[in-house]
């Protein structure tokens, strides 16, 4: 009876060390869940924001301003084929001018297959074209895309430069879209068709952030919102705050009617951490660098972006020799890359020039 009251006690004893050493690894992995969301797939880095659990946002009642975004017919039913395995789906836009053959579409699309380790996204990428016949050719060369029509009698076919009446328009366009991606669970990656992959851009994003948005001139200070963000590339995660954050920033063109998305979001990014406690990250340009700030660092780049830069013919010639420039450097060995042999961008000079920028 002694004995078989020692084994119970050492049964006691040991039930007690197990939950004791289990539940700090419980609470560790809650915490982990509540910032990685749903985990890390194969493709890419997911993350959650606090109070949801990291788990995407259930679609809400849409009020009247908002139900112009529950109109994209088809839109819930293409996302599935597109998105990949943790819901993100890449988004650009397009119209007749940028694809074009040999313009922008097919620079960009190209990128992808020349990057490292970057053709596996390319099928994840859904073009969302403005017009008819930007409609037409992406089906030509690209198994997603679709047709966002517009019902306003405005002209987005041809290459609209910054700040017009169309391009206003066009730019305006992609949050409505974006914000019924979200509602629909889906996370989302917009990047400009004036973009070139270079390597994986997931893994830079920061875990806790809710937005990541690139930079025009990157300043590492404490308060990264003092850097002026470019909406050209940006990744949201579908949760509750996310959505409420996109309907913000598109309410607020109501009060800068005559501003970008861009100029715009650069206004109100404050307010979105203050009103809506959004985690907003301001990526490095050493990382996703553009034609305003590149670093000659071939080692760490990810994407590069012809921006300051006017007109789509400088753009496409620019971003030409951005991809001749990689090719030249992916052709060398490994020792050759750490020894630095060719790591050197080509100047853009044309688009420079446009701004008034020497050589």
């Amino acid at each position: 009876m002694g004995f078989g009251g020692g084994k119970e006690l050492m049964g006691s004893h040991l039930a007690s060390f197990l939950l004791g050493a289990a539940l700090p690894t419980a609470f560790l992995f809650f915490l982990a869940s509540d910032r990685l969301g749903e985990g890390l797939s194969s493709i890419s880095t997911t993350w959650g924001s606090s109070g949801t659990r990291g788990h995407p946002a259930a679609p809400p009642a849409l009020d009247a301003r908002d139900q112009e975004v529950a109109g994209f017919a088809g839109l819930a039913e293409l996302l599935p084929r597109v998105a990949m395995e943790d819901r993100t789906v890449i988004l650009t836009l397009a119209n007749e001018a940028w694809t074009q053959p040999g313009s922008l579409l097919d620079i960009y699309r190209e990128s992808f297959r020349n990057g490292e380790g970057t053709e596996r996204f390319l099928d994840h990428v859904l073009v969302i074209a403005i017009d008819a016949g930007g409609f037409h050719r992406c089906k030509a060369v690209h198994p997603h895309c679709y047709h966002l029509e517009v019902t306003k009698p405005t002209n987005l076919s041809s290459a609209n430069r910054y700040m017009t009446k169309e391009f206003l328009e066009l730019v305006w366009l992609k949050l409505s879209f974006q914000q019924r991606i979200l509602e629909l669970g889906y996370n989302f990656l917009f990047t400009d068709a004036d973009i070139l992959w270079f390597r994986n851009p997931f893994r830079h994003f920061s875990v806790y952030a809710d937005m990541s948005l690139s930079t025009d001139y990157f300043r590492d200070t404490f308060t990264p919102l003092n850097n002026e963000l470019n909406t050209g590339f940006y990744y949201m995660k579908s949760t509750n705050r996310s959505i409420e954050m996109i309907k913000y920033w598109r309410a607020a063109k109501a009060r800068f009617p005559d501003g970008s998305e861009q100029g715009v979001f650069n206004k109100i990014k404050h307010e979105l951490v203050s009103k809506h406690q959004g985690r907003i990250e301001a990526l490095e340009t050493a990382y996703f660098s553009g034609f305003c700030e590149f670093h000659n660092d071939l080692n760490k780049v990810c994407t590069m972006h012809a921006n300051c830069c006017i007109g789509l013919a400088n753009k496409v010639l620019d971003l030409r020799d951005k991809a001749a420039d990689w090719r030249n450097y992916t052709a060398l060995t490994l020792e050759e890359r750490k020894k630095g042999v060719f790591n050197k961008w080509t100047p853009p000079a044309r688009c420079w020039k446009t701004i008034g920028w020497n050589v």
